[in-house]
């Protein structure tokens, strides 16, 4: 590689890794753990081309593997009338000279493998054929995808270099990114990743003399020595970036760790580029020694063509001589073409569609009765979140109640901050960035008393934290602590629920937290903070959007609550995983108390009555918090009621236990290893309680639709709480511009849950984060398996699987329904050039259902 053509390099080596970063996801620490789609950056290119992509560079399989698609057949999930149409459309678009017949008897015995193959093939006469026909490969095969060296090496079956070269960059990623779980952090971390590392690793007694004796004297840039080390390696110029991408995928956890605080932070914009410095440079120093490499070649491709025609087309070896080269041809081209991720696409596919059939039958067939809109005395804003769904049925069976479904964060662009804590935390999905904050307040002759009752509270965990770091205080820590320790353990883990409740009541009796206000008024500001609170614009604005999104603009009932949801479970490093994943991994319970307090204030209510939305002088907005783990409501802000107001409340206090025992009683079961002794509520309790439950409860497993439109669609039926829903009506938006902003936002979301939640159940190993019971906490930034593992970023095998070899949740992708005309869905398509990739590319599924009730397919 001459010099000149890296002197043009470095000049979009930035680029380069910029364009590089898209095949890995950014991750946060898992305390804010939200939602994320692993492919954000690959939806550009098709579902298979990127399922492809990672098989061939990585070995790993984004389609459902055949066991599972084994099960789902069995089970009677997969209508085989689909497959047949499915494949029939797929042979279609091959246009190859082979008679239909053998075509489908060919694919119809790989896709069935009802037939064992044979064993007894004379490998020495298919070997023989299969260089007879090896001209024809360069015309059928497509290229390989570019790999970093060090995995070049280890495909060719020595993975000691790839092996030591993760273990070094596990070891200095941890160190620079710790959040102060070490004692001793590492030196030199304000001067960013890649200079840490390059005054520090000549010190690394991990590396032997020589190597670190080659570390010296490195260029004081990262670009710099990420151009050098490429030049050393001499990967061509049209291979950098995919090379970029190969190791940026052999630590897909870690990378995407430096390519979030990349986004993040000002003064580490240059992170990833760092990170791939010190990555590329170690391995060229490593691999050196083993340059050149050996040409890698697949030399039996051939004949696993061709020996797969013989056990699934019975087609034998002397049959070949007696058809042409063209048909020869064709038929090696169809068994290269109808590969393990075809075969799984159409399973796949053929999934999807018995699902989406369904669904159908379910929504267009129902005829559930609806309560007299007159008679309604409350109505309920819940999140869009599938385990809202459930608990909305058994509510609005219980009483004139009338539910909504919408974003959890409720519109509001808040980063928010509670009562006396020092941090502040995005309450708005992890796409958007805040606009405001807010802050929960008191007057100080209130505030100051807290905060001295909840240091004083604290006061024993922060001392023991002190002890524990202390190296002569440490010693005696076990004296000190243990009878306690001993004490608790012993009663958490005999008595979970009865210990989790009285420690619960002491902390609030002892905290007695008063009652809170918010920030709501616009305070100036200065510099790049945010600004505090609301202009009083911005507060009808956004009390305004809210209430269209949710489809909530006249016919008020005397109550109307905002409910946010969160869960509650102990010991759970993923307890952030199963609040509002629209929050960024936190409760919406703050969220629905600011817009509750909005939406009472004189002056937004009387700029909203010019836009058209009257709101009665009777009613009154509260906010409560959906507890999932629980199945149980619990009120976060109430005001004075009115009279019409204090009866609905009333009502609802009294049928609440109801709902949320009818609830438990359809959640729990589905949850394995259950007490049958215990009631489902004392049996919820338990497992929220109890520190060695690995399954509080199952989130959001099992999604698999949103549907956006009238609750009417829905109200009633049994969607096996499977389905996020999202009110909306076509006839009050006849700009499209309400149903743009539920496909940009919440439904952008659902697809990052659902993406999310299919890969950790495809690929555990790789996109999943593996048994709850063997992992640890490292960094206090995530989990690893072991001391030195990538950075897991998916979510748990608990959360997908029913056992061992049995999968809870069906990986299918999203399947968005819009109840609006034709010409509406046509409308969003052009406006949401976005949207229409991700339908086209095979990212998102995509109906339709008209004015009359008829239902269409899109993708």
């Amino acid at each position: 590689m001459n010099a000149q053509v890296y002197e043009s390099i470095k000049f979009d080596i930035n680029k380069v890794v910029e364009s590089a970063s898209k095949v890995i996801a950014p991750y946060g620490p898992i305390h804010t753990f939200a939602a994320r789609n692993p492919w954000d950056g690959l939806e550009n290119q098709s579902f298979e081309k990127t399922a492809r992509f990672l098989k061939d560079l990585s070995n790993i399989n984004i389609m459902p593997s055949d066991s599972m698609i084994h099960t789902a057949r069995n089970q009677g999930e997969i209508n085989l009338n689909f497959l047949g149409e499915i494949l029939g459309q797929w042979l279609h678009g091959q246009s190859l000279d082979i008679p239909q017949d053998v075509q489908e008897r060919y694919c119809w015995s790989l896709l069935l493998q009802e037939k064992k193959p044979s064993k007894a093939l004379n490998r020495t006469e298919w070997k023989t054929l299969s260089k007879r026909l090896s001209n024809w490969l360069p015309q059928i095969a497509s290229n390989h995808s570019v790999r970093a060296y060090s995995q070049v090496l280890e495909k060719l079956g020595d993975s000691r270099i790839a092996d030591e070269l993760d273990r070094h960059m596990i070891k200095w990623c941890k160190l620079f990114l710790d959040e102060s779980q070490a004692v001793w952090s590492m030196p030199l971390r304000e001067e960013g990743f890649y200079q840490a590392w390059r005054k520090l690793v000549p010190k690394d007694p991990a590396l032997n003399r020589s190597i670190r004796k080659k570390l010296k004297g490195l260029p004081k840039e990262a670009d710099q020595a990420l151009v050098q080390a490429l030049e050393i390696l001499e990967v061509p110029n049209s291979d950098i970036k995919g090379y970029l991408e190969a190791h940026l995928l052999a630590l897909p956890g870690w990378a995407g760790m430096m390519l979030w605080h990349s986004q993040k932070a000002k003064n580490h914009k240059s992170l990833l580029m760092q990170y791939l410095a010190v990555r590329i440079t170690m391995e060229c120093i490593l691999i050196k020694p083993s340059l050149p490499l050996p040409n890698e070649e697949n030399e039996a491709l051939l004949e696993t063509l061709l020996v797969s025609w013989a056990d699934w087309g019975d087609m034998p070896l002397n049959e070949w001589s007696q058809i042409s080269f063209t048909e020869q041809k064709a038929r090696l081209t169809l068994a290269y073409r109808f590969d393990e991720i075809v075969q799984h696409k159409i399973w796949l596919e053929a999934w999807e569609k018995t699902y989406e059939t369904n669904l159908k039958e379910k929504v267009i067939t129902n005829q559930e009765g609806q309560n007299n809109e007159a008679d309604t005395i409350a109505q309920l804003a819940f999140c869009l979140d599938v385990r809202s769904e459930p608990f909305r049925n058994e509510l609005e069976k219980a009483g004139a109640f009338e539910t909504f479904g919408t974003a959890g964060f409720f519109g509001l662009p808040m980063e928010t901050c509670k009562l006396g804590s020092n941090h502040s935390h995005n309450s708005l999905p992890v796409m958007n960035q805040p606009k405001l904050k807010v802050k929960e307040t008191l007057p100080e002759s209130e505030l100051n008393p807290y905060l001295r009752r909840k240091q004083a509270a604290g006061l024993s965990n922060s001392t023991f934290q002190v002890m524990k770091h202390n190296l002569l205080s440490s010693l005696m820590l076990p004296e000190i602590s243990g009878p306690w320790l001993t004490l608790q353990t012993l009663a958490r883990s005999f008595l979970p629920r009865r210990t989790g409740y009285a420690l619960q009541r002491l902390r609030e009796k002892g905290l007695s937290k008063p009652e809170t206000e918010f920030t709501l008024d616009h305070e100036h500001h200065s510099g790049d903070e945010l600004p505090i609170g609301f202009t009083d614009e911005e507060k009808v604005y956004y009390v305004r959007t809210a209430l269209e999104t949710m489809g909530l603009t006249e016919r008020f009932a005397p109550l109307v609550v905002i409910c946010g949801h969160g869960s509650h479970s102990i010991n759970n490093p993923y307890a952030s995983s199963l609040d509002c994943g629209a929050c960024g991994g936190a409760s919406s319970g703050f969220n629905a108390r600011v817009l509750a307090t909005l939406c009472n204030l004189p002056m937004v209510r009387q700029n909203l009555r010019k836009d058209g939305i009257s709101i009665p002088e009777d009613t009154v907005f509260a906010a409560a918090e959906h507890i999932t783990s629980l199945d149980e409501i619990r009120w976060l802000y109430v005001p004075e009621l009115s009279n019409h107001a204090k009866k609905a409340f009333d009502q609802i206090q009294t049928i609440l236990p109801k709902v949320s025992e009818k609830a438990n009683a359809k959640r729990i079961p589905k949850l394995p290893s259950i007490d049958s002794h215990s009631t489902p509520r004392d049996e919820a309790m338990r497992r929220s309680e109890d520190w060695s439950e690995v399954r509080p409860e199952w989130g959001l497993a099992r999604n698999a639709a949103f549907i956006i439109g009238k609750r009417e669609l829905t109200k009633g039926t049994n969607l096996e709480g499977r389905v996020f829903l999202q009110n909306y009506n076509w006839e009050k938006d006849s700009r499209g511009d309400i149903l743009t902003n539920i496909i940009k936002g919440p439904a952008t979301v659902c697809q990052w849950i659902n993406l999310q939640y299919y890969a950790s159940t495809v690929a555990p190993d790789y996109y999943g984060s593996g048994n709850k019971t063997t992992q640890t906490v490292t960094a206090g930034i995530g989990v690893m398996q072991g001391n030195s593992s990538d950075l897991l970023t998916g979510l748990p095998w608990q959360s997908v699987m029913w056992s061992d070899t049995e999968i809870y949740h069906e990986p299918l992708r999203l399947l968005v329904v819009i109840q609006a005309p034709k010409e509406y869905i046509k409308r969003l398509l052009d406006q949401t050039p976005e949207f229409q990739q991700k339908v086209q590319n095979g990212w998102i599924r995509l109906a339709s259902i008209d004015p009359d009730g008829n239902w269409e397919s899109w993708s």
